[in-house]
């Protein structure tokens, strides 16, 4: 597999991570050995992608970047914008979703009605076909499975998700409906937007969904 490179400068590598790739080793390679083998080079994480998802990852190329990069992530310095598609009608078609979340059952996690620590999740949504929904996500925390857990919150699982999905439903998909799709952020002066659509999935590729997708082309001007 030749991983596809969105961008590359003297600090960072932009990678489209395909749908169903470990971002470390399971079975076989992972993403960043992967990335390292392809490019020759020691490359080093500043933020993941679930296995499900695909989309804009970014690799460090100095320990010196990645603790940049790294402080930005943190610091929520460095803005996410994620596409999904849901078969299920959601409880509201844009807002926020806020709750702690906390471990549930086999490794999965659940969206509480308290709001110590909370995820915090905004959206919009739009109809595609029929029993289709559209979702851009901007997440404003980092938590593990947020997205996955906010829209299961909403009545909405992102389809052809495995663990947080109807089984039957879920494993009648190609693939897990969650893309990254944007990044913008600025680094030691020079700013960077990054927009990149998903490139498989017959879901994300109806017409119907790629119209819909183009009105998202600046998702930074819709929050």
């Amino acid at each position: 597999m030749v991983l596809e490179v969105v961008f590359e400068n003297e600090k960072f590598i932009l990678f489209n991570k395909p749908a169903g790739l470990s971002f470390h080793c399971e079975e076989g390679e992972g993403f960043v050995v992967q990335a390292e083998k392809q490019t020759g080079l020691k490359l080093y994480s500043v933020h993941r992608l679930d296995k499900m998802t695909s989309g804009l990852l970014l690799l460090a190329k100095s320990s010196t970047d990645a603790n940049r990069l790294t402080k930005l992530f943190e610091e929520r310095l460095i803005q996410k914008y994620y596409l999904a598609i849901s078969i299920r009608k959601p409880k509201k078609k844009q807002g926020w979703i806020k709750g702690d979340m906390a471990s549930a059952r086999r490794g999965s996690y659940k969206l509480l009605k308290t709001t110590e620590s909370p995820a915090v999740t905004q959206f919009h949504s739009a109809s595609l076909r029929e029993h289709e929904r559209l979702f851009l996500i901007k997440p404003h925390t980092g938590k593990t499975h947020q997205i996955r857990v906010a829209l299961k919150s909403l009545g909405s699982p992102i389809a052809g998700d495995l663990r947080y999905a109807a089984a039957d439903e879920a494993k009648g998909e190609e693939r897990g409906y969650l893309h990254a799709f944007a990044l913008s952020f600025t680094l030691e002066g020079e700013a960077f937007s990054f927009v990149f659509p998903p490139a498989d999935g017959e879901r994300f590729l109806s017409d119907e969904c790629k119209e819909q997708i183009f009105q998202y082309s600046k998702p930074w001007a819709l929050f």
